[in-house]
C-alpha cells in the first residue's frame, strides 16, 4: 500500500519528469522509473510507468505532430515489433539490481563504439536497428529513452523534429511495455486506486504542455549539450544504485 506521502512524491515526480522529457525528449522517464521502483515491484512499476509515459509521449507527439519524421518512425516500429515478439516468447522479468545496472551502463558502452558504428538515426537501416535494440532494452531494463536519444544526438535533425519523432516512437514503445508486463499476474498486484492512475496521467499532460514553450526558446546546440549532461548524470546515479542493491542483496 502506497501512503499519502509516497503518492504525493510520485505525483510531483510525474509533473517534473514530464516537463524534463517534454523539453529534451528523454531523461524524465529514467528518473520517474527509478522513483517508482522504490515503492513498487518491477512488474507493477513497469505497468504504471507505461501508462504515465503513454499519456505524456502521446500528448507530446500531438503537440509537435507536423514535425514528425514518419519514414524514421515506420522503420523503427518494424524493428521494435520484431523485438517485442522475440521478448514475449522469452517472458523474462528482471530483478531491480539488473534494471538499474542496465539503465546506467548502456550510455557508456555506446561511447566505446567505433565511429563506423556511431548511432545516427538518419543512416540507412538505423531506425530498424534502433527499434530492435531500444524495444529489447525497454522490456528488459524498463526505460531506454536515453538510448534512443543516442541515435538522434549525432544526426542533423532539428531539436523539435527530434522531440516529435522520438515521442511517436516512444508512444509505440509504451503500448508494447503495457502489453508485455500486463500479461504477468504480479503486474496488477497493487492497491493503487484508479483515480491515482488518472491523476498521474493528468500531471504528465500538464508537465508536457509547459515544456513545449521552453523548447521553442532553446537552440539546437544548447539542446544537445544539456541532453548529454542529463543522461550521463542519471546513468551514474543508476550504476551506483545497482551496485548498492547487489551488495546488500
Amino acid at each position: 500500500m502506497i501512503g499519502a506521502a509516497a503518492a504525493g512524491l510520485i505525483g510531483v515526480s510525474v509533473l517534473v519528469t514530464s516537463f524534463i522529457s517534454g523539453v529534451f525528449g528523454m531523461a524524465g522517464g529514467l528518473i520517474l522509473l527509478g522513483i517508482l521502483l522504490v515503492f513498487l515491484d518491477v512488474a507493477p512499476a513497469m505497468v504504471l510507468f507505461g501508462i504515465i509515459q503513454l499519456g505524456a509521449n502521446g500528448w507530446r507527439a500531438a503537440l509537435w505532430w507536423r514535425l514528425v519524421e514518419w519514414h524514421i518512425v515506420g522503420r523503427y516500429i518494424v524493428g521494435a515489433g520484431v523485438a517485442f515478439l522475440l521478448m514475449r516468447l522469452i517472458a523474462f522479468v528482471p530483478d531491480k539490481a539488473l534494471v538499474y545496472l542496465m539503465l546506467g551502463s548502456i550510455v557508456f558502452v555506446a561511447d566505446c563504439l567505433p565511429k563506423s558504428l556511431t548511432p545516427d538515426i538518419t543512416r540507412p537501416g538505423a531506425p530498424f536497428v534502433a527499434g530492435l535494440f531500444v524495444m529489447t532494452l525497454q522490456l528488459l531494463a524498463g526505460a531506454a529513452g536515453h538510448i534512443l536519444d543516442l541515435f538522434f544526438q549525432l544526426s542533423m535533425l532539428d531539436r523539435r523534429a527530434i522531440v516529435a519523432t522520438k515521442a511517436v516512437c516512444q508512444t509505440f514503445g509504451h503500448v508494447a511495455r503495457i502489453a508485455y508486463f500486463g500479461t504477468f499476474a504480479a503486474a496488477w498486484d497493487t492497491t493503487l486506486p484508479m483515480w491515482q492512475y488518472v491523476g498521474a496521467v493528468g500531471l504528465a499532460l500538464i508537465g508536457t504542455s509547459i515544456a513545449a514553450k521552453v523548447l521553442l526558446g532553446m537552440t539546437n546546440e544548447g539542446f544537445r549539450r544539456w541532453s548529454r549532461w542529463i543522461v550521463v548524470g542519471i546513468s551514474i546515479v543508476y550504476l551506483v544504485r545497482g551496485v548498492s542493491l547487489l551488495i546488500t542483496g
